[in-house]
């Protein structure tokens, strides 16, 4: 069965963010990535590559605390309260696509459900309540 976790977006501060919660929780990043460790992405802005694409923090053995950086020279922006995405990590592809086209009925899909060059299926979506969601199947030792 999936799992869910919350997902936190901000303007240029997560790692700071997620130092503090990791001096709370405790424990290591099991991922830490910059924009700049992107393949294709060395036109992009200096300080934006710097910023965190994406980090997680295990919190125990069933939640994950994860975020990233909204990047501006991508024209992408969040305004608190609504930087929060529930992630779904599916244990099948068929798991993933069955979640993400239920859900995202009515919706509005803002990443479609693709393989990504970072090993995993995914995508993103609004469902028609307003929920932002992330939909994630992880191809074990598979980077594109």
């Amino acid at each position: 069965m999936a799992s869910i976790h919350a997902y936190l977006n901000f303007n240029g501060n997560t790692e700071e963010v997620f130092n503090f919660y990791k001096s709370v929780f405790g424990g290591e990043f099991a991922t830490f990535q910059r924009f700049k460790d992107i393949p294709g992405q060395d036109q992009m802005p200096a300080a934006d590559q710097e910023k965190i694409m994406h980090v997680s923090l295990p919190i125990d053995s069933h939640s994950v605390l994860m975020g990233s950086d909204t990047v501006e020279s991508m024209k992408n922006s969040v305004a608190m309260g609504d930087n929060i995405h529930l992630s779904i990590n599916a244990e099948s592809q068929e798991e993933a696509d069955k979640l993400f086209n239920g859900l995202s009925q009515g919706g509005k899909i803002t990443m479609p459900l693709q393989k990504t060059f970072w090993g995993a299926y995914f995508g993103m979506f609004q469902d028609k309540f307003g929920i932002n969601w992330m939909i994630n199947h992880d191809f074990p030792g598979e980077k594109n």
